[in-house]
């Protein structure tokens, strides 16, 4: 087997790889405006409460060190 025929089949499999990915693609359910405001808005009060979660654990554990090292 040549290198010539090795790139060749690296090409047809880079290019069956692509458009297998573009039908997979045209198969997905996008959603609609609503939707995705409603799960943006989820996202964003998740990762705020896992933030805030985080921020008392942190806050909490830093004093806790403070009194015991002081």
């Amino acid at each position: 087997m040549g290198f010539l025929s090795k790139v060749g089949n690296g090409f047809k499999k880079s290019t069956s790889f692509f458009r297998d990915g573009w039908l997979e693609l045209k198969k997905v359910r996008w959603p609609n405006r609503k939707e995705l405001t409603s799960y943006t808005l989820v996202v964003l009060c998740t990762v705020t409460l896992v933030a805030l979660f985080f921020a008392v654990i942190d806050y909490g554990l830093s004093e806790m060190l403070r009194i015991v090292f002081q």
